[in-house]
């Protein structure tokens, strides 16, 4: 199959999987039982006129697929919608992408160079103590609960150490950004890790890898060079796809540390009962994640020429 043709393909399956998780996150919304109108007024309910305008004012008295398309076609001219305030969504969230982005920033870089390190480490002694040790804390770190492991980091390193700040962004990067990214990273970390030692582990038993040790290089060369190079296509593309994962997966930890990000905004709009946001929210990061793996997958070849797309 040509470029073109796979490239094409992959775009209308982009397109196909954006509408069909749009249109359930859209449902699980505003179709679900419950008011999100009615909820507003909270203890003191809202006068029926008040509900009835406002209902009227978001499509609310339409039926749901109609207002699914309306929403779409919004999307073409990147209108996210407007929460029940009348604040502009696409607008709340320009002002929380730089914490967003920064954050899954510091985690990429955390599970780039502990991730790969410890792969590496425990790549070179299959089987050993260090090998066996690394390959246990993996397990042990996927473990517990993202939650879990948010609090528990925030109580020992930031009230009880004091090493870094408990919650908010006043303390700028890199400090407020270290152990919320941390937190994050320790997920994607420990697949790094493993995909690494898995992949130098094999390359070490390569023949190629033979051949240039029967040659007489260096421990450096051979393995500073060649085998890094070898082992770095999959743990590439993980990471590449990961970056998606991560711009969309710190709700839970930008809610427990405060951070004003977008999976912050969501964290506060799903309390609130705030259907657009969530909505616009949740749209774009699955855009984000989409496009991400889509990018990956077509520079896939790149990485590595003896790949073939059928």
């Amino acid at each position: 199959m040509s470029a073109t043709r796979y490239t094409l393909r992959r775009l209308a399956e982009l397109l196909l999987v954006f509408l069909g998780v749009t249109l359930l996150i859209y449902l699980a919304v505003f179709a679900l039982p419950g008011d999100p109108i009615a909820a507003l007024g909270g203890d003191r309910p809202l006068p029926a006129s008040v509900q009835a305008a406002l209902r009227v004012r978001y499509h609310l008295d339409e039926p749901v697929l109609q207002q699914y398309l309306r929403y779409l076609g919004g999307l073409l001219h990147g209108d996210l919608g407007q929460n029940f305030a009348g604040q502009s969504v696409a607008a709340k969230m320009a002002v929380r992408w730089p914490t967003t982005i920064a954050l899954a920033l510091t985690a990429w870089g955390i599970e780039i160079v502990v991730g790969v390190g410890l792969g590496l480490y425990a790549g070179l002694r299959p089987g050993r103590l260090g090998d066996r040790v690394v390959l246990a804390g993996t397990i042990l770190a996927t473990s517990i609960p993202v939650f879990v492991l948010a609090v528990s980091a925030q109580l020992l390193f930031g009230l009880h150490l004091g090493w870094f700040p408990v919650a908010g962004d006043d303390a700028g990067w890199p400090m407020a950004y270290l152990l919320p990214g941390a937190v994050i990273a320790v997920f994607g970390l420990a697949s790094v890790a493993r995909l690494m030692r898995g992949s130098v582990a094999e390359t070490m038993r390569s023949d190629h890898v033979r051949a240039l040790w029967a040659k007489g290089l260096t421990p450096r060369q051979v393995v500073g060079i060649h085998v890094l190079r070898s082992s770095a296509i999959p743990v590439t593309t993980f990471l590449a796809i990961d970056l998606g994962y991560l711009l969309g997966g710190t709700v839970v930890v930008e809610g427990v540390f405060n951070l004003p990000g977008v999976g912050n905004l969501l964290f506060q709009a799903i309390r609130a009962h705030e259907g657009p946001t969530v909505v616009g929210v949740a749209t774009s990061l699955i855009l984000v994640f989409l496009v991400v793996n889509v990018l990956v997958d077509l520079l896939h070849s790149v990485l590595d020429p003896r790949i073939r797309h059928v």
